[in-house]
């Protein structure tokens, strides 16, 4: 019979990840709350932005969420004005995504996906030290098992595909008393 050890560094690691994600849900509510964009929506704006008009499947492969998941997010997109659809020439079946004026203007309005202290402090580090937080982060991925974990650049708790409103409702703080 094995006897589980655990490592010294166990509780410290749990702590860390959970402050991590706390952060993380405070500032997806404070973007949806203030820019009615939830992180996974200005992941995707901000990636049309980069490749411009594209398919759907070529932009979930681009931010890594499934399919379904990114066809929500344009859906709801799209209801806003944000993103425009088009039928492919070559093929009516296929629709092909791209942005709006109004699509733009959120862009340019709205942060970063990553807390502006956290950017900012990411940026005074060396080229070095930000390529191994990126290759220490892509390890703990790995460790967890999440690699094919539906996720955008920034993660979020809670429904990738919720409308802001739902982001705030959700990341509302807990009853301590509870």
């Amino acid at each position: 019979m094995l006897v589980y050890v655990p490592s010294p560094y166990e509780e410290s690691i749990l702590v860390s990840l959970r402050r991590i994600t706390r952060a993380i849900d405070l500032h997806s509510r404070a973007l949806a709350r203030d820019h009615e964009l939830t992180v996974p929506q200005l992941v995707c704006l901000r990636q049309l932005e980069r490749d411009g008009e594209t398919s759907p499947t070529v932009l979930a492969k681009r931010v890594s969420l499934s399919q379904a998941t990114v066809t929500g997010i344009i859906e709801r997109l799209h209801k806003r004005g944000l993103v425009a659809k088009s039928p492919s020439r070559e093929d009516k079946r296929r629709v092909y995504v791209g942005l709006t004026g109004r699509g733009r203007k959120a862009i340019r309005s709205a942060p970063s996906p990553l807390s502006d202290q956290f950017r900012s402090r990411l940026e005074h580090l060396h080229d070095g030290e930000q390529a191994m937080i990126d290759w220490i982060l892509a390890r703990v991925v790995t460790m967890m098992e999440a690699d094919d974990v539906d996720a955008s650049p920034l993660m979020t708790t809670g429904p990738v595909d919720a409308k802001p409103d739902d982001v705030v409702d959700f990341l509302e703080p807990e009853d301590e008393d509870a």
